[in-house]
């Protein structure tokens, strides 16, 4: 039985939680009452790989994705010395099942909300039940055993996993929710008792339409001798249209095979579930990726501008949509956009070569970028701490006050916008590996105490479901930041090693005159966070009102970036 320790005589690793800690008043005690967690023994983690999943609305003429998403968790017990370890498959059981939001929304079932399972079979060569996804998972209602439904334990990664749930954007009162909420709970191997949960986001959208272009009559349904679809569903209207506009420019006959799977022909690593690269019809043609980014990205108007120009309306006339809007959370609130990390669309495209660093492994610098792989990282932004980060030309920093925070993941005048590589790693992600599949702190995912890439907490939006995970784990949204979310009380020492190597942020004993020790033993760990003049940074920042009692009984406000001259003099 294999239990992982994420906290164990190390003081380093025993802070790395603490150093999460941006909680809870410093004199409160709040483990084991946050929202879902049933015991301060026990923690879910739990997040959607992505952010955003899309799938069709509608399949019978083509394919692109399917209902098809993906949540891994892990759960975090502790040993008999309390330090926390994380649970695996011989501990705990976990399950997914469909919870009410605040709105009273709540999606259980697919059946009847989507015609996917009427052209399943022939799109993706398989024999799929009604209901049932294209690796064997249900809806919990669609289930023939309907309820809560099983996690996979994923040995290599050490999570447990749910990749393929089928579900749609349509809640049960089929009024589109696009960020439903499912609970996900830890049961006991043994007993089947419930241990604890938590409520996370399994985002969808139905939005990946081409409308706006390819309906009769628009740009790209117009002329060229072609008989252009009258169809009164203006969304099988259009993917007719470009289906006969692709047989007439490619010499094709696609408009009398459908349904059709563009990933048939043009290999789509979202749907190659098993890593195993082009096959079949797909060997020798573009992927997927690059098929469509590379060709509507050159597409010029009349005016011989760019028909798609490089900004984020371009991407959201496709994929999620309008109305969904993939990108939110942290990200979104700092002003940044699906360009300032991805490029435009010649770049997602692979149009250009990947600079020095800039694929994700090192294996693909020079060449064109490869789709969700070359992905920008959290490093090309986070470029380091306030003594040690990324400089040098081309760089667009977000605050020329704290340089070491950029807006841009790549440098200006970088075509094929290469993600940058950091030699400060404080704030990277695992060496030649994606932020989805990173872990910190001795084994927690790094999604597990962020949140999804495109939904890092929190969502500005108070009453958003993507807030409710971190709500019932530490009682306020934002990155999992207290130490009591996975530390039992009184268990955690004193230590500056915490993630991102921080200090115990809340926690009273630091407050009250035990931090000066570490000041004078290493001036410069303090100064990474609070800045070289110690007067606080966006790394010293307070995550949610705080109250001490120290000399003034101060009170630190959400938001407040904490310097040392807050409670006392400076240093000498």
């Amino acid at each position: 039985m294999k239990k992982q320790a994420i906290v164990w005589i190390s003081a380093a690793m025993m802070t790395m939680m603490s150093a999460c800690s941006g909680g809870n008043t410093g004199n409160t005690d709040n483990s084991g009452t946050n929202g879902g967690q049933t015991t301060e023994n026990f923690v879910v983690l739990a997040a959607n790989d992505l952010g955003m999943h899309c799938i069709d609305r509608e399949f019978s003429v083509f394919s692109i994705l399917p209902p098809f998403n993906v949540v891994h968790a892990q759960v975090v017990g502790h040993d008999t010395y309390g330090n926390p370890v994380i649970l695996d498959d011989a501990d705990v059981s976990v399950t997914y099942d469909a919870t009410i939001d605040e709105a009273a929304s709540i999606n259980s079932y697919s059946i009847g909300k989507t015609d996917f399972w009427d052209y399943a079979d022939r799109l993706y060569s398989t024999s799929l039940a009604e209901g049932e996804g294209l690796t064997g998972l249900y809806m919990p209602q669609d289930s023939p055993t309907p309820g809560a439904q099983a996690f996979d334990y994923d040995t290599t990664y050490e999570w447990f996993t749910a990749d393929g749930i089928p579900i749609t954007p349509k809640d049960d009162a089929l009024v589109d929710n696009p960020y439903p909420l499912m609970r996900i709970s830890a049961d006991d191997a043994s007993s089947g008792s419930t241990l604890g949960y938590t409520d996370v986001v399994v985002p969808v959208a139905a939005e990946t339409d081409c409308r706006s272009c390819h309906a009769t009559g628009e740009i790209g349904a117009s002329g060229m001798g072609i008989i252009w679809a009258t169809d009164t569903d203006v969304e099988v209207q259009s993917k007719k249209n470009i289906l006969r506009l692709h047989d007439a420019l490619e010499s094709t006959n696609l408009s009398h095979s459908t349904p059709v799977l563009c990933a048939h022909c043009h290999y789509s690593r979202a749907l190659d579930l098993n890593g195993v690269g082009p096959t079949a019809a797909q060997v020798g043609k573009t992927n997927f990726s690059r098929a469509i980014h590379n060709y509507h990205g050159k597409i010029l108007t009349d005016s011989a501008s760019k028909l798609l120009p490089d900004d984020i309306s371009s991407c959201y006339k496709c994929h999620p949509g309008q109305t969904t809007q993939c990108l939110r959370g942290a990200m979104a609130t700092g002003g940044m956009d699906c360009i300032d990390c991805h490029g435009g669309m010649l770049a997602v495209g692979a149009e250009y070569n990947l600079k020095v660093n800039g694929s994700i492994d090192g294996k693909n610098d020079g060449f064109p970028r490869r789709p969700w792989q070359d992905l920008p990282r959290c490093q090309s932004c986070h470029t380091g701490d306030a003594v040690e980060y990324l400089t040098g030309t081309g760089l667009v920093v977000q605050d020329s006050a704290y340089p070491f925070r950029l807006a841009q993941a790549y440098k200006t005048n970088d075509y094929a916008a290469s993600p940058l590589l950091a030699s400060n790693t404080r704030f990277a992600e695992n060496a030649n590996t994606l932020y989805r599949f990173s872990k910190g702190h001795g084994g927690i995912l790094c999604e597990g105490c962020h949140g999804s890439p495109h939904a890092i907490w929190p969502n500005q939006t108070a009453d958003a479901n993507d807030n409710v995970a971190a709500n019932e784990i530490q009682g306020y949204p934002g990155k999992i930041m207290e130490c009591t979310a996975c530390h039992i009380n009184d268990t955690l020492g004193l230590t500056m090693d915490g993630p991102h190597g921080l200090h115990n942020v809340n926690d009273s004993r630091w407050v009250n005159g035990k931090h000066g020790n570490y000041y004078n033993n290493d001036p410069t760990s303090c100064q990474r966070c609070h800045g070289r003049d110690l007067l606080g940074t966006p790394l010293s920042k307070v995550a949610t009102a705080r109250t001490f009692n120290v000399d003034d009984a101060n009170d630190l406000a959400k938001g407040e970036l904490v310097s040392c001259n807050r409670c006392h003099s400076m240093p000498d």
